[in-house]
Parts: C-alpha cells; structure tokens; sequence
C-alpha cells in the first residue's frame, strides 16, 4: 500500500538527482532516506530507482511513480489547504526557491520565523544559482531581468547593479572617468547562468556606452568576488543589496557612480491569485513586510543602508584619468 507520505517521499527523491541530495531536502542522513527507498521498493514489488556512484537514475516504473505522484501531493496540498480555510489555519507544504547570496542572508531567517507562526506548515528552501529552478515552486525569489513571461511576478524591492572596487585598489590603479578606461583595469567577473557578464552596460544622460572587459579574476560565486574586491584585487559589478554595507562602511567605493547599469530588482514569481495557497500568500506578505522599504537602502539615498529595525510582523491571516592597473 502506497501512502501520501510516500508519494511525497518519492517525488523529493526523483528530483533531487541522488539520494544523498534528496536526504539533505528531507533532512535525514543518506543511509536512512536510501533504506526508506528500499522499503518502498519491496512494498511495491518494482524497482523504482538504480543507484550507482554517479547518482540516480529512475526506472520506467519510478518514472510512472514520479510522474503520478506529483498531482497527487499538489490534490492532498489543496485538499489540506481548503480544510485548513475552514479552521482559519494556515497548514501544507511550502516549497520556496531563492538565489544562493540573497536567499541565505534575506529569505532563511524569515522562512525560519514563518515556520516558528506556521507549525502547521513544512516549508523547504532550496538556494539555486539556476536561472530557472530545476524542480517544481510555490513561490520563487527571482533577482534580475524576467525573461519568463508566463510566469506572474510580484515586485518586492528594488535593486540596482553597481560598479565598485576597494579605495586600496583604486588608490593604486587609480579611478576611471568613463566606461572606457575599464580597459585598464581589473575586472571581478561573476560566472552565471551561461549569461554574458563581461558585458558590462552604463547608461548616462539616455546614451548606453557598453564595455566589453577581460576578467582578471571569474566565480561563480558573489561573495567570492566581494572578498576579492574587498582585499583590492579589482572592481566588480554587484547588485546593491550585496554591497550596500560595505559602501556605507568605506570598504567599497562606488565607480562611475553617475552612470547607471541596468537593475536587478528582487522579484516574487508564483503562479496565479487563483488556486494560490494560503501559505503562499501568507509567505509573500511576510516578503512584501520585510522588503519594504528595502534593508539596503537607507533614509539618506543611494549607498546607505537602514539601521538595522524591529522585525517584520507575520500576518495575523493569508489574506579619466587613470594609470595602468592590475589587468
């Protein structure tokens, strides 16, 4: 006999890719999420999945399993939904999707705080640099451009891109006057979602003046490229909530500041009002709270970052001249 638990068990496990990756999603140790697999295997009299050292793969039964299984949970997340309607409760599972930097320091701490008003819920986060997330959401925090136009967007702050570099570096590669001096210096490129980085785009006065540069240095993780710039090794471009901080502190100086590049607002994207669920809804009120105004901006304007304030209250209900540089 196959339980909802299993249905849901099973469809953490076919998108996960390992069990080792879906033992961390369900928050179990590997030997325990694979014997738990292997019950349900010798329940069901088929084998669901072959594992070897590369990961896992399904077989046509785990697929047939895997393909029915996610209606399944969505009608018993429904069901649970309407049910908890009419006790006024907020109940179900909540899976919620955010880019790595932004996700761990703004979106954890208030999934833990919604869980802790919530019990009823069971929320799983998943950080992702993939432009689009790999497995199905409830709501995800999307920062940049939308390309995804069937998808509904809700804006929860705004975020600008900004081009900076340590006073240190700057004091020995000197400070560009126009986008063309970059050439001159060194870039702290961010490698992500196969997008074209190293094209970086100022406008001023109406007119683009877009520069292609060389990375001196390239990740694919942000707060690397701060602890780079940080430690004077060359300027990078990086959404304002990143760097706010550091602006504010005298630790990164803004770079052409009176150019523009094109913005990273923060943004929800979830499916329609209709047959949303009330933990969705209750989840983007707590963002929309918590964002508003945007912690990295400041009363004083652009580069300064509030003083830190009471926390975000949980809805009661869902309702040049420049010298050679390092290049």
């Amino acid at each position: 006999m196959i339980t909802s638990e299993d249905l849901r068990f099973f469809s953490v496990i076919a998108r996960s890719g390992s069990v080792a990756a879906a033992a961390r999603r369900l928050g179990v140790t590997p030997s325990a999420a694979g014997q738990r697999l292997a019950a349900l295997e010798q329940r069901v009299g088929v084998r669901l999945a072959d594992r070897d050292r590369r990961g896992l793969r399904l077989t046509d039964e785990g697929r047939l399993l895997a393909d029915r299984a996610a209606p399944l949970v969505t009608e018993i997340d429904d069901l649970s939904d309407a049910l908890a309607a009419r006790r006024e409760e907020v109940g179900g599972h909540l899976h919620v999707v955010a880019s790595l930097g932004f996700g761990r320091r703004h979106v954890a701490p208030l999934a833990a705080r919604f869980r802790e008003h919530y019990p009823a819920v069971t929320l799983d986060l998943t950080l992702t640099a993939a432009r689009v997330p790999a497995a199905a959401y409830d709501l995800w925090v999307h920062i940049g451009e939308l390309r995804e136009t069937s998808l509904v967007g809700r804006r929860l702050a705004p975020n600008d891109r900004w081009l900076v570099a340590a006073p240190a570096y700057l004091a020995d590669a000197g400070t560009p006057a126009a986008p063309v001096d970059l050439v001159d210096h060194a870039p702290l490129v961010l490698r992500e979602n196969e997008e074209d980085t190293s094209l970086w785009r100022f406008t001023r006065d109406g007119r683009e003046d877009a520069v292609r540069v060389t990375p001196a240095l390239a990740s694919n993780d942000g707060e690397v490229l701060r602890t780079w710039a940080l430690d004077g090794l060359g300027m990078m471009v990086r959404s304002e909530w990143h760097v706010a901080d550091d602006v504010r502190a005298g630790r990164l100086v803004r770079v052409l500041p009176e150019y523009t590049l094109p913005p990273a607002d923060v943004t929800a994207l979830l499916g329609s009002r209709r047959g949303r669920s009330a933990r969705t809804q209750a989840f983007l009120d707590l963002l929309l709270d918590a964002l508003d105004p945007a912690p990295w901006r400041g009363s004083e304007g652009v580069g300064n970052s509030k003083e830190p304030s009471a926390r975000p209250a949980l809805p009661e209900a869902p309702t040049s001249s420049c010298r050679r540089g390092r290049a």
